[in-house]
């Protein structure tokens, strides 16, 4: 493997036999014929890649998908059905909480039999040691068996352990989602500090806005086959969010009666616009009562939304979002969120809307969205990310962050 490479896939593949009944599981080890009472459950199947070292790779799809069985493999908990997986380097990995702790023992014991199993010796530790639990920040439960710790404990100490380590590579599937709103933030700022370090990070999560903003690769699993790889993350979340929204199955449903007018209203191709939806109804344009486009920090903003429906729809959202360069989302709204009733009828609707942009001066992204939530499921109509660039001015700068929110000072 070459030293550029961190993890090398190729093959991979898990199968697990499936039984109807438990009686069967008997019949099938014990029948002289060899006769099958199973059925074969592929986690993975065929599954290869390679990632290079320093890379922060988020790993998307559904529950069921082959998320947790790939990671575990590359971390040895399980063992392939074929395939092989190549590890260059000390790995550290979050994946079930209290994996790899020893409920009888203390907090440190398990950080120091953590250690050991991680390749570190005990004078590695012992510098190691203060930095772990300042981070884990659980007071005197450090000295107490785990078995006593809370969920939100197991998460703390089981990532301060693993990422003040420092390893070559650090895997996390979904640990952090029990955390409370300060420790999520110090994981993200430690997550930095290791890209910052070369550390290679696999990020199991179902946050793509997480994936948008924290990965520069994504990877999106179905049913144990690896359906997008690529180091355009954006791209990435886009195809998974139109398969988890049936939009492809849905635009077949409807390809005798989709709208005509989507024609008329293509991507915009100087913000890599990317568009789905059953376009039943379509949003052909955003307009501001400015013309040029240029809003100001603070000031009240006006325009339409000119939405056209090929038919009658008696209950629909309309939603959006602006978002940085970073892929940052900074500010949204939906009717739903504001629990205003919206209607379309065939042909040409008009929605009118009124805001305020308390954004910092700089240039900005808008993302709009349009579904039907007349039935039981919600069904995407039209889904625009971004329709268009917008730009911002301020009468001044701020200090920093994203809200335009002055601050007047005023001696006494």
């Amino acid at each position: 493997m070459n030293d550029d490479i961190a993890i090398k896939i190729e093959g991979l593949t898990k199968i697990y036999k499936i039984f109807d009944r438990p009686l069967d599981r008997v019949k099938e080890a014990l029948n002289p014929f060899h006769k099958r009472y199973s059925k074969d459950f592929y986690a993975l199947n065929d599954v290869s890649f390679e990632i290079k070292k320093g890379e922060t790779v988020g790993i998307i799809g559904k529950n069921g998908a082959g998320k947790s069985t790939l990671l575990k493999i590359i971390t040895g908990v399980l063992t392939p059905t074929s395939g092989s997986v190549e590890v260059n380097g000390r790995i550290a990995s979050l994946l079930e909480l209290g994996a790899g702790f020893n409920p009888e023992m203390t907090g440190i014991e398990n950080i120091y039999m953590n250690g050991s199993v991680m390749g570190y010796d005990k004078k590695e530790m012992d510098d190691k040691i203060e930095a772990i639990i300042d981070f884990a920040d659980i007071g005197d439960f450090i000295h107490q068996p785990v078995k006593m710790y809370s969920s939100g404990m197991f998460a703390r100490l089981a990532f301060a352990m693993n990422s003040t380590l420092e390893p070559d590579v650090l895997i996390v599937d979904e640990a952090l989602a029990v955390g409370d709103f300060m420790f999520q933030f110090k994981c993200m700022q430690r997550f930095k500090e290791l890209q910052q370090k070369g550390s290679t990070i696999l990020f199991v999560t179902h946050s793509t806005q997480e994936i948008v903003s924290s990965c520069n690769r994504a990877i999106f699993f179905n049913e144990g086959k690896l359906m997008c790889d690529s180091r355009d993350v954006e791209m990435v979340v886009y195809k998974y969010e139109r398969f988890i929204r049936n939009v492809d199955r849905v635009a077949e449903i409807n390809h005798n009666t989709q709208l005509t007018a989507v024609d008329k209203t293509p991507v915009n191709s100087s913000v890599n616009e990317r568009r789905m939806g059953s376009h039943e109804a379509i949003i052909k344009d955003i307009i501001f009562e400015t013309s040029d486009e240029i809003l100001r920090s603070g000031q009240k903003v006006e325009g339409k939304i000119i939405i056209e429906a090929t038919r009658y729809f008696p209950s629909v959202v309309f939603g959006f979002s602006v978002k940085n360069v970073n892929g940052d989302v900074l500010w949204g709204d939906n009717t739903l969120s504001l629990s205003q009733e919206l209607s379309l009828n065939p042909g040409e609707n008009i929605l009118n809307f009124s805001t305020h942009i308390n954004l910092v001066a700089g240039e900005y992204l808008l993302y709009v969205g349009l579904a039907d939530i007349s039935g039981a499921e919600r069904k995407e109509l039209d889904q625009r990310w971004p329709v268009k660039q917008i730009k911002v001015i301020a009468n001044r700068n701020m200090a920093e962050g994203y809200v335009y929110a002055p601050v007047f000072f005023y001696p006494e």
